[in-house]
């Protein structure tokens, strides 16, 4: 099965993206930025009205570029220890996803290993900071070294297509140790062959479109993205099975 995650900014954008079938949510604010840390309302709310989807909440405290300073390490600690504390009354599946870079450009590993701590049992999602790793095979040893659930990848290319060899290497190495989520310019047009060339069990996209003057999610879209990764899923199972 091919899980559809889908990133949405808000409440009503998250209730559309289940509805049409989503199967787990990247919950951010200021998409426009790259995506940054959603209100802790914006979170209680979508936790109190989503019904199945799984949730993953983005920590971020601003935009621009990955490296963190140490203000901005207490203010990401605080807002997932906050996370933590939310009330849960659906029991859905509840992560963050993080990401920091040293000056260097390398994994800040003493800060991710921090944050993973914090997030204790919440499953750990590490964002596109990884694709400006020059050695993304290394960063991905790395990253299971410190515990992380998944990493969102390109491939470190301009999209998933583009990026499939690496994606579908990356998923090789990690061999189901870490889940790489192929992200970057899918769409229900090529999530076909998105899927065929990458390999890859999870994918993550946006469906855009502008509904009363900013950006909403597509349910359309997002219906057609799921159906058409169903059917491939099927398809490759009714090949297996002879």
């Amino acid at each position: 099965m091919t899980i559809v995650e889908i990133c949405v900014s808000d409440v009503p954008t998250a209730l559309a993206a289940e509805a049409a079938g989503a199967h787990r949510l990247e919950l951010c604010a200021d998409l426009g930025q790259g995506g940054t840390t959603p209100s802790i309302g914006t979170v209680e709310v979508a936790l109190r009205t989503l019904g199945r989807a799984a949730l993953r909440v983005m920590v971020r405290p601003r935009g621009g570029d990955f490296v963190v300073d140490e203000a901005e390490r207490e203010v990401m600690l605080a807002d997932i220890a906050a996370i933590r504390a939310l009330p849960n009354p659906h029991d859905l599946s509840l992560g963050v996803v993080v990401g920091a870079l040293t000056p260097s450009g390398d994994l800040d590993r003493p800060l991710l290993r921090r944050l993973i701590d914090a997030a204790g049992p919440l499953p750990v999602t590490v964002h596109k900071a990884f694709d400006e790793l020059a050695d993304q095979l290394t960063g991905l040893d790395e990253l299971i070294d410190l515990g992380a659930d998944a990493v969102l990848t390109s491939g470190g290319a301009a999209s998933a297509l583009s990026g499939a060899a690496r994606i579908a290497a990356l998923g090789e190495r990690a061999a189901g140790r870490l889940c790489v989520i192929a992200a970057g310019g899918i769409r229900s047009h090529n999530v076909a062959a998105v899927l065929a060339a990458t390999r890859a069990t999870d994918i993550h996209l946006r469906a855009p479109i502008r509904q009363r003057g900013h950006e909403a999610t597509d349910p359309t879209e997002v219906s057609r993205v799921v159906a058409v990764s169903s059917s491939r899923g099927r398809s490759a199972q009714s090949v297996a099975g002879g």
